[in-house]
C-alpha cells in the first residue's frame, strides 16, 4: 500500500473567496492560478452556470510543502465547535515570556484582517496558545 502524502484541508463556508483570502493572508499562502485554459479567475468564473459561480476558492502554500486549504460553499451555517482545527504555530522553539510575546504581536497581526480573539491558554510556565476565530467563526489557535 502506498503512503499517502498530500492532503488538503477543507472548509465549509458561506463566501469561499473571502475566506481563501484571509487564510493567505494569516499563512503567507496564494491563490493558485485559474486552471486551463484560462488566463483570469473572472474568465473561469463567467464560463460557470449561475449557480456554480463562487460555489469555491482554494490557496496554497508558494512553498509547496504546506497541504492545499480548499473553501467550498453550502447552504447551512457554522452551528457548533470545530472538531478539527488548524493550528498557527509561530511560537515554535520558544519559551515563557518570549512566546507569549510572540503569539500576542501574531494575534495583533490577525486582528484588522477580522480574526476575532476568544482566549488565551497559558499554564504560567512555557505552554501557551490563543484561540482565535476566523472571519466565518471557526476555531483556530495560534500557537
Amino acid at each position: 500500500m502506498a503512503l499517502i502524502r498530500k492532503f488538503q484541508v477543507t472548509f465549509d463556508c458561506a463566501e469561499p473567496e473571502r475566506l481563501a483570502r484571509f487564510w493567505c493572508e494569516v499563512l503567507g499562502y496564494v491563490v493558485p492560478p485559474p486552471p486551463e485554459p484560462f488566463t483570469t479567475w473572472d474568465d473561469y468564473k463567467r464560463s460557470l452556470p449561475p449557480e456554480k459561480q463562487d460555489s469555491w476558492s482554494a490557496c496554497v502554500d508558494p512553498s509547496g510543502t504546506g497541504p492545499r486549504l480548499f473553501f467550498q460553499r453550502v447552504p447551512e451555517g457554522k452551528v457548533v465547535k470545530n472538531r478539527v482545527h488548524l493550528d498557527v504555530r509561530v511560537g515554535t522553539g520558544l519559551v515563557g515570556k518570549e512566546r507569549l510575546a510572540t503569539l500576542e504581536a501574531e494575534c495583533t497581526r490577525l486582528l484588522p484582517l477580522g480574526a476575532v480573539r476568544q482566549r488565551l491558554l497559558y499554564d504560567g510556565g512555557d505552554d501557551s496558545c490563543i484561540v482565535m476565530q476566523d472571519i466565518e467563526g471557526n476555531e483556530f489557535c495560534i500557537d
